[in-house]
């Protein structure tokens, strides 16, 4: 009874806060409840009979969840998650706020909660989700996590004091997830992609060596980074056999087609039909600041949050694709980016760029980011540098024709910034 007062009362507070546009209300509810009681998060799970579904990794979780809830919904299932990219404990409070209402009737309710790295040990101290969906692990805001293997070491001292019931679905493509799930007594299925389109890890591989006993690890194809068909010629580990699955998505990139297989995989898990599934993912439109598409003043502006070196290689191979050629690089380094920025010097801006790009650098580190740019191509035609994003944009977007598209490749409080100048509205 108290925490449905509670989550009563601080719904209606954050409604008013979006009503009058100051914020969308994704983490300071969360902030307060578990401040008023620290236990809020497992026991309104346990109340309203919430069945959680719990989805970590460095890259993708936002998008992996949203497309598990567009399948969900596409089923008639009741579901929610925290759908802004608030994966600490206050978010996935928020979230559990804003839709607890919905729990306690006679069909199940399902929460999505994607996790942040460092919080999933906590979480797991909390709750049992049905299913734990492990995409990947990459270098990240070193500053606060350490490097990959530390990451790795603490999901894995943590998933072997957890409950055995839960369900594990990992990516088979990631030697440090195969390496974790290997000494587990949960039940455990792979997923991964067919047909690697390289022979070699990349130099930025961050899992290059095998996690059972070091020695460098051979591939037989690379995705991208370290995923793809791997083994240790040592003590024989290598890739699982894998669940695999070639999927249309309205959303571009090797990196997608991983998250759509995630949520595909869980989906048949759950109970569902390839034709709903394949429905559902049909529909999956882009997750906050993750290829989301804007108009402003008439000019196309698409986000691809990059946070650190893969992520940003893999989003301008994207836009490559695409055929982008007007950038805006922003980066910050607040404690959501990280304040080590030296992962910069780490991606392949030299084979992923060209000297035609128009390109502008803005952020708390824009000095940084036009210094690495400017490294990478000592010929670049067009960097522009701006110290004031606010006051720069509508000047940027000026300089796009109206055919062009502005691709935006933000740090995560950059991505806030920009979707504030974009929509009006910030995120508190």
């Amino acid at each position: 009874m108290k925490n449905t007062l509670l989550a009563t009362i601080l719904r209606t507070l954050s409604f008013f806060l979006r009503t009058a546009n100051l914020g969308n209300g994704t983490t300071w509810p969360g902030h307060i409840a578990l401040i008023l009681n620290p236990r809020f998060i497992e026991e309104v799970i346990r109340e309203k009979q919430i069945i959680p579904i719990v989805v970590a990794g460095t890259n993708g979780k936002t998008t992996t969840a949203r497309m598990l809830n567009t399948i969900l919904e596409s089923d008639g299932k009741r579901v929610f998650q925290n759908d802004s990219g608030a994966n600490l404990l206050n978010g996935i409070a928020s979230a559990l706020i804003l839709n607890s209402e919905k729990g306690s009737t006679k069909s199940p309710l399902y929460v999505i909660l994607e996790v942040d790295e460092n919080a999933l040990p906590k979480l797991l101290k909390k709750i049992s989700p049905r299913y734990l969906l492990l995409l990947n692990l990459f270098r990240d805001q070193l500053d606060r996590y350490g490097e990959v293997r530390t990451i790795a070491k603490h999901w894995q001292n943590s998933l072997l004091e957890t409950d055995s019931s839960i369900e594990i679905l990992g990516n088979g493509d990631d030697p440090q997830i195969v390496g974790i799930c290997t000494t587990l007594k949960q039940k455990v299925e792979y997923f991964g992609l067919t047909a690697g389109k390289k022979r070699r890890a990349e130099h930025t591989a961050d899992s290059s060596y095998c996690p059972n006993c070091g020695a460098k690890l051979s591939y037989s194809s690379v995705q991208f980074s370290h995923l793809g068909e791997w083994k240790c010629p040592s003590c024989g580990l290598q890739r699982p056999q894998v669940f695999s699955e070639k999927i249309s998505l309205p959303l571009s990139g090797s990196y997608n087609a991983y998250n759509g297989v995630a949520a595909y995989l869980t989906a048949l898990k759950l109970g569902l039909q390839r034709n709903t599934i394949l429905a559902g993912l049909s529909r999956v439109t882009p997750a906050f600041g993750r290829q989301e598409l804007f108009v402003k003043d008439g000019k196309k502006v698409q986000l691809f949050l990059s946070k650190n070196p893969t992520g940003m290689n893999e989003s301008l191979r994207t836009i490559k694709e695409l055929g982008g050629t007007y950038l805006l690089f922003v980066l910050n380094d607040r404690i959501p980016d990280g304040t080590d920025i030296s992962w910069i010097w780490d991606v392949d801006f030299e084979t992923l760029i060209n000297k035609d790009n128009h390109i502008s650098v803005s952020g708390d580190r824009a000095y940084d980011m036009g210094l690495r740019l400017k490294y990478s191509h000592p010929t670049v035609k067009h960097v522009d540098t701006h110290e004031t994003l606010n006051l720069a944009f509508p000047d940027i977007l000026k300089k796009v024709p109206p055919d062009e598209t502005l691709f935006v490749l933000p740090t995560y409080s950059a991505m806030l910034e920009v979707r504030k100048l974009l929509t009006g509205r910030k995120i508190l």
